[in-house]
């Protein structure tokens, strides 16, 4: 949909809707069938008292009474069909609007990420759509179908009475009209019940992810004491909403207890007069239980609905959101390694206090360049920007010898790789995890081969299921496999520049000598950037650049700066060798 024109909530349904054109015609042929059979029933019980009532004989009152079974069942039977039919149809748009929020999602950048926790993004992806799917799935058969029923009893009644008619007419649109009034007026107490909801998902998610922080610093009462609040506002809203939705059930209630009321005292004036048969009378008395039967389950179903628009308006409103990174139109050339640049970058994530400032630097293709400096110094920002995983704020960032804000976001991805310390695994196969649920297209070989370059290969012959393994997350592997699963992943993908991001900091000796090998051969003919603390692990790189408050203050040929005793990189050196001998 254009920028400029944001999608509203019912233009998005018909939509997604638009696409399933023959479906909804062949569940709206059952439907009309199925809702209408019902209709021969009073006629037939009318009849049959009729009948009863007049002597006549047994086998026309059987005849009458099986047509009445079978009607019914038949009735019954097309209304599960309906019912299974909008189902299916509700969870195929449910599961298709997903992932369109989820890729639309993904493709947000970083700082309105920022300002989303993923317990909000959850609900907005899941929540919102599983209340549209479960109003959809059963909205079918209640809305449209008894709609059907309604408009079939007011013209079966005409032909039998037509004041009986203008009685169920009348009692149907007050009791509409009831229920549409309050209804409405729910609608944004709903709509603040998701908000709120959304907002206690993501409090929980934060807080169970920094549940070790939480209970070292002794904040476990704190995080409780918001737990509680945001429960709290949840249960003031959801009352809210309840009270003014099911406030129509009590007016549409009496609405429909004075017609049926009027109506059994119409029908026995009627009755006395000559004008209506016992058998009409009741006839007509079941029509009016007919739709008020629907109507009640309608009004049942207007809680979902209203759950239902709310959600919808939220979907039409994510939809809506424009990535503050546009996205550009050249790709990236084929050669196997790329140069990265940085022209007078200053980059503070929209601050006014610049974590890069005026920083130049270059490396060279098929080169490697370690980037030191001081927690806090700028590192990680540098190949954020690389990765336009952020944009710039002034000056130029370029991969290739072309500008990044000129590159489809597409072409860059593939070709510039990122590990970082923190490995974000699926709960999926391992196959699914190398190739990022296809993201990468590859045959199992080479899949197996790959493993057994980054040092995999024992831990792959230990799986039961080979690359159909199930993985259930981090848990299942220890921090190095983790790491070397990533590596693989990144491997796979052939990038032509490769940042490495603390992708050792958290491992142990012996296995980081297997991630030493492991990275040799990813970056090998590859452009690589090397972000560490620990200075051991840029033993083989060509330069070294160091930051210091987001200024490059030095960078030249490794093996210069570490023999140079008046380097910022010797000193950080000397440093670290004390730091070591005093840890053993």
């Amino acid at each position: 949909m254009p920028a400029h024109d944001p999608p509203a909530d019912a233009r998005l349904l018909t939509a997604y809707l638009r696409p399933e054109g023959r479906a909804l015609s062949a569940l709206t042929g059952i439907l009309v069938v199925a809702m209408l059979l019902p209709l021969a029933g009073p006629v037939l019980v009318g009849r049959f008292v009729d009948g009863a009532l007049h002597g006549r004989p047994s086998h026309e009152l059987a005849l009458l009474g099986a047509g009445f079974l079978v009607t019914a069942l038949a009735g019954d039977g097309l209304q599960l069909l309906v019912t299974w039919l909008s189902v299916r149809l509700a969870w195929r748009v449910g599961n298709s609007l997903r992932l369109d929020l989820c890729r639309h999602a993904l493709g947000l950048d970083l700082d309105w990420h920022g300002g989303h926790s993923a317990g909000q993004l959850i609900e907005r992806i899941d929540g919102d759509i599983d209340a549209v799917t479960t109003f959809s799935s059963t909205a079918v058969l209640q809305l449209l179908g008894n709609a059907i029923l309604v408009l079939g009893v007011l013209v079966i009644s005409a032909f039998i009475d037509w004041r009986a008619s203008i009685l169920i007419a009348v009692t149907v649109a007050a009791a509409v009209a009831i229920m549409l009034r309050l209804r409405r007026l729910a609608v944004p107490f709903y709509d603040e019940e998701r908000e709120v909801q959304g907002r206690l998902y993501g409090d929980v998610e934060e807080r169970l992810g920094g549940l070790e922080d939480l209970r070292a610093n002794g904040a476990g009462d704190w995080a409780v004491h918001q737990l509680h609040r945001n429960s709290a506002a949840w249960w003031r809203t959801a009352r809210r909403a309840a009270l003014r939705g099911d406030g129509s059930l009590s007016g549409a209630g009496a609405v429909f207890a004075a017609g049926s009321v009027v109506m059994l005292a119409l029908g026995a004036w009627l009755c006395r007069r000559g004008e209506l048969s016992v058998g009409s009378v009741l006839a007509l008395l079941r029509f009016s239980q007919l739709v008020s039967d629907p109507l009640w389950k309608v009004a049942e179903q207007l809680a979902e609905a209203q759950k239902a628009v709310a959600g919808t308006r939220r979907a039409a409103r994510l939809l809506a959101t424009r990535s503050a990174i546009v996205d550009g139109t050249a790709e990236l050339a084929g050669d196997r390694s790329l140069t990265a640049e940085l022209r007078a970058v200053t980059f503070g994530y929209g601050t006014g206090h610049p974590v890069l400032d005026a920083v130049d630097l270059v490396v060279p293709a098929g080169t490697s360049l370690g980037l030191v400096g001081r927690t806090g110094s700028g590192k990680s920002t540098v190949g954020r920007l690389l990765a336009r995983l952020w944009d710039t704020e002034v000056g130029t960032v370029l991969v290739g010898g072309v500008d990044v804000r000129a590159l489809q976001s597409g072409s860059l991805r593939r070709r510039v790789g990122v590990v970082t310390q923190e490995v974000e695994l699926f709960r999926a196969s391992v196959r699914d995890n190398l190739t990022v649920f296809g993201a990468t297209t590859t045959d199992d070989a080479t899949l197996l081969r790959t493993l057994e370059d980054v040092g995999l290969a024992s831990w792959t012959a230990d799986l039961t299921d080979g690359l159909d393994t199930h993985l259930d997350g981090p848990g299942d592997l220890s921090a190095g496999e983790a790491q070397l699963l990533a590596f693989a992943r990144v491997l796979l993908a052939d990038p032509g520049l490769v940042i490495l991001d603390e992708a050792s900091s958290r491992l142990d000796p012996a296995t980081e000598d297997r991630l030493v090998a492991a990275t040799e051969r990813l970056l090998r003919g590859r452009t690589s950037i090397i972000i560490a603390h620990r200075l051991a692990t840029l033993d083989r790189v060509d330069a070294i650049a160091v930051l210091d408050r987001g200024r490059l203050v030095e960078h030249g040929p490794r093996a210069a700066l570490a023999e140079d005793p008046g380097s910022r990189f010797r000193a950080l050196l000397d440093a670290s060798r004390v730091a070591e001998v005093v840890g053993q």
